[in-house]
């Protein structure tokens, strides 16, 4: 058990504790999933380049040397030995990363009620908080500056993920199709006689057949995604491996054919003739050299849907050599053939005319996978994002009961499709696609390498010269490749910066709003004094039932029920304050997920229930967390008297609980199927014995449509002379209320924007209100049926 009380070993890390058989199949899994990408970058790698670019057939060799360096520096040492070792409880990218930081430097912006933040963090004390109080620590944790600075980077390479994830399915399935029209061309050339219409039908075709083939592809590609993971990888495994075959193997062919002085090109000698001759040309020539990297970013994004030992495994020993066999041959082929038309497209490398369509239909299949890594990280960092309200509220499918890591985005997808669809109709060119992949490859990159920086400083604990180094090392190579991107800035990674700032607002207005609104309802809550002193005074009535009232604050009654109580003076006889309090890691424990305490005196029966939850918990969206909360609520009655770790708190004494507890000495679950078109109201709890209540519970598995389902009542325990009187007291009134109905109470927000407000806050605002209509309603989120669901409105001026 860590920091927050969550537990070290999440429900997917079964297969995490690996024999060599559970290795072997997540490694044959993750050949489908994360290196698609990579080996099919020599599709597109040397077609990026410009022939006429190419001076020298002496700059194939050396651009090699940069081929082979890079793979081995970025992929094989930063990625494979370190930055995996770097993961959060398995799970990877900028934001587990940024989950370390906040963990061991409070560094973190996610909204917090500083009155409840002891209560919340209880159990948070991290040996290295103790013992490294060193000064790059206590200069992040003083300057704010450098908390939005990390939360910015955080945000960056999560933009650039999902700028890739948009990038590499368009320009992968059309470098693949433009083969095909290649492919296409010649074989009508030997049924056509006239030479002039042979060139007019070759271009046609190298035209206007690679567009449509490959929309129809990436449409094809989209829909699949809803098999999930699993599935994805078994099937798209085989067609990654007999691709690698098949391109190593002509590879090595091409080498001891066409040039085998291709091979001392490993020299980095090579790379030094390059640069001392280097002039914005060869600059340029290097921004399509980074695209054969691409996809190094989802060996640590794409972490939680495997494990570090299946991932490195197959890099290894299967992906490095393979590729770099690959990539020399290819070389060797240039060289030899330079002056040769096409010479720079992979197909043309392959010496059987007859194999080429064979590749032209392969290409097709790995292309479609080499999307994949990218997509399936993706929906990973959206999820983590939504989880750390940092994007809108969308509906996420785990396609996996053993591994929680494994999602799948429907709406998220969908815009994935349109934009990648909208680009490869927009631009229709490989080259101008490359750079703007590459340039999010590199910002990727380059974002990974600063927060591992901090993460070897502050998690690690090692000296600051090591930190340093890494940042140094890694971040020159990596800045390296930024400036030759950007040097392309006006011949296509100008698109990157479309895709940048749509999901950069998107994530900031979101932020921003989450933000503001809670900063409101922290300012406008009202103390519990004002309840338990308000209701006896003017009359308040107390209804049958339980009421649980959702709300973002910790502490306090929120604005939008005491407005509801003002107005309407009822409410119910058991009240119960549901908040969810994010925590900046992957999972929390079962037994250690919810906060119970009571408000006010016992006889009011008012409880608190602060959920808490990692970015990779699916806690919302269970269908049974009504009856864990009650359950909760009734293990926290029998225990409140005796629990010597009981929390102070400024309402009082807070216990952490989870779970249904069939053997535990409080209430019993049991379950009930009933028909969801029957029952009629039914007012009274002694009625509600023999009847089912009207107010259907949060446990429906469809709420809004009729048909069976399957719901929990509770029961007391045989009588024990340890339980006392007014604790079995208490517990059948929960009982009894909970027979005569559920509702729930939820604030509608409406942010207004305060006079004189700057155009910015407005924008942010406005967009904010936008994807809060259009999101996912929070009722649908939360399982909550209709008929049971009150929201109380409140104008918030921000």
């Amino acid at each position: 058990m860590d920091a927050l009380g969550v537990s070290s070993l999440p429900i997917s890390y079964e297969f995490r504790k690996e024999t060599w058989k559970h290795t072997l199949i997540l490694s044959f899994q993750s050949l489908g999933v994360i290196y698609g990408r990579l080996s099919t970058a020599p599709l597109y790698v040397m077609e990026s380049i410009r022939p006429g670019d190419i001076r020298s057939p002496d700059e194939i060799h050396e651009l090699f040397s940069f081929v082979f360096w890079t793979l081995t520096i970025i992929p094989l040492v930063k990625y494979s030995f370190i930055v995996l070792r770097a993961d959060d409880d398995g799970e990877g990218g900028p934001f587990a990363l940024y989950s370390l930081l906040c963990r061991h430097a409070s560094v973190g912006l996610i909204p917090c009620d500083k009155s409840s933040d002891k209560i919340l963090h209880h159990e948070e004390h991290s040996p290295s908080k103790k013992t490294l109080e060193s000064k790059a620590r206590r200069t992040l944790e003083k300057h704010k500056s450098c908390h939005y600075l990390l939360f910015f980077l955080a945000l960056f390479g999560a933009c650039m993920i999902l700028s890739d994830a948009v990038l590499t399915p368009a320009i992968s399935v059309l470098s693949a199709t433009s083969g095909l029209g290649r492919s296409l061309a010649k074989i009508s050339a030997k049924f056509i006689t006239s030479d002039h219409a042979k060139v007019h039908v070759a271009k046609t075709l190298k035209k206007y057949v690679p567009t449509p083939a490959a929309c129809a592809i990436l449409v094809c590609l989209f829909t699949f995604q809803h098999h999930g993971t699993k599935r994805i990888g078994i099937v798209l495994a085989p067609i990654v491996i007999t691709w690698l075959f098949f391109i190593g193997g002509f590879g090595l062919y091409n080498i001891f054919h066409y040039d085998m002085h291709i091979l001392n090109a490993i020299s980095p000698v090579y790379m030094l003739k390059f640069i001392k001759k280097i002039s914005l040309r060869h600059w340029k020539l290097l921004s399509s050299i980074i695209l054969c990297i691409a996809g190094t970013e989802s060996m640590f994004a794409d972490l939680g849907h495997f494990s570090k030992k299946s991932i490195k495994i197959t890099f290894i020993c299967f992906i490095y050599p393979i590729l770099l066999v690959t990539y020399a041959g290819q070389a060797a082929f240039i060289f030899n053939n330079f002056r040769v038309e096409d010479a720079f497209h992979l197909s043309e490398s392959i010496p059987n005319k007859s194999l080429q369509h064979i590749f032209a239909v392969l290409s097709l299949f790995a292309s479609a996978v080499g999307s994949q890594a990218t997509i399936t990280a993706g929906f990973s960092i959206i999820n983590q994002c939504q989880a750390l309200n940092c994007f809108p509220r969308v509906k996420i499918v785990h396609t996996s009961e053993q591994i929680l890591g494994q999602v799948y985005v429907p709406d998220v997808n969908w815009l994935f499709m349109i934009l990648s669809l909208a680009f490869t109709i927009g631009l229709q060119d490989v080259s101008q696609l490359g750079k703007a992949t590459a340039l999010a490859v590199t910002c990727a990159m380059l974002v990974t390498t600063c927060l591992m920086s901090l993460v070897i400083a502050l998690y690690w604990e090692r000296s600051l010269f090591a930190s340093i180094s890494f940042l140094l090392f890694f971040g020159s190579i990596e800045a390296m490749y930024l400036t030759t991107s950007l040097v392309n800035f006006l011949h296509g990674a100008w698109c990157l910066i479309i895709l940048l700032l749509l999901f950069m607002m998107i994530m900031a207005a979101w932020h921003y709003g989450t933000l503001k609104k809670y900063q409101f309802d922290i300012e406008n809550k009202v103390s519990i004094d004002w309840l338990t002193d308000y209701s006896p005074g003017l009359g308040v009535a107390r209804v049958p039932g339980i009421g649980f009232i959702y709300s973002d604050i910790e502490m306090g009654i929120p604005a939008f029920f005491s407005h509801f109580i003002t107005n309407l003076p009822a409410f119910h006889q058991v009240l119960i304050f549901v908040s969810f309090k994010s925590s900046p890691v992957p999972y929390v424990a079962d037994n250690r997920r919810y906060l119970i305490g009571r408000v006010g005196p016992r006889e009011y029966k008012i409880y608190r229930c602060i959920v808490r939850y990692g970015y990779r918990d699916s806690v919302r969206d269970t269908d049974d967390f009504e009856d864990q909360i009650i359950s909760s609520i009734g293990e926290y009655i029998t225990r409140e008297e005796y629990d010597c770790e009981a929390l102070s708190s400024p309402e009082g004494k807070m216990i952490v609980l989870g779970g249904l507890r069939e053997d535990g000495n409080a209430l019993i679950p049991v379950d009930d199927t009933i028909s969801t078109t029957s029952y009629s109201p039914k007012s009274g709890a002694s009625e509600s014995k023999k009847h089912l209540p009207d107010v259907p519970s949060g446990s429906l598995e469809n709420p809004n449509t009729g048909g069976s389902r399957k719901r929990v009542r509770f029961m007391l325990p045989a009588k024990s002379p340890r339980m006392l009187a007014s604790v079995r007291q208490e517990l059948q009134e929960m009982i009894d209320a909970r027979e005569s109905g559920t509702a729930y109470f939820l604030g509608q927000s409406h942010l207004l924007a305060r006079k004189g407000s700057n155009f910015f806050k407005k924008l942010l605002i406005m967009m904010y209100v936008f994807l809060d209509k259009n999101g996912r309603e929070p009722p649908v989120a939360l399982n909550i049926p209709n008929a049971a669901l009150l929201e109380v409105g409140t104008v918030y001026t921000i």
